[in-house]
Formats: structure tokens, sequence, C-alpha cells
């Protein structure tokens, strides 16, 4: 019986302050989504979310394999695993 290896996925996130983060992090979305097509990444994974009303992430989950090129282009403010 042969068994594959889960790989982890990660989710990177930007941060986004001020009266018009949540705006900016929704628009921030559309890039990430636009880069996941062009790089044909294997995970399809995007979404924000307002923390409150001046703070709002943006984020994307990628594999393992695929974080440190994405890292490297995009710079996320930070990341963490990602749990479904």
């Amino acid at each position: 019986m042969h068994r594959t290896k889960m790989e982890r996925k990660l989710k990177l996130i930007w941060d986004f302050r001020g009266p018009v983060a949540s705006k900016t992090a929704q628009h921030h979305e559309i890039h990430l989504k636009e880069y996941i097509s062009i790089e044909k990444l294997s995970l399809n994974i995007t979404g924000y979310q307002d923390l409150n009303e001046a703070h709002s992430i943006a984020y994307m989950v990628v594999a393992d394999s695929e974080m440190k090129p994405v890292r490297d282009a995009l710079k996320p403010h930070r990341g963490s695993l990602y749990e479904e």
C-alpha cells in the first residue's frame, strides 16, 4: 500500500490598517487571485477579513513546496499554518 504524505498548507497574510483597510484588502485579494492564475499554483484559496474597523487582512493559501518563491515575489507581512 502506497501512501502519499499530505503537504502542509501555509496561509500568507497581508495586513492593511486605517479607514480604507477593508477596501484595500478586498482589492489586494483580486491581485492574489490573478497571481495564482498566472503562476498556476496548486491551490486556489484566497480571502479577506475585517479584524476591526481599522485593520483588515488579505490572504492566500499555498502549498509548503510553493511558499518560498511566492513569499519572495509577493512579500507577505506574516504567515501561519492553514487549517481547514
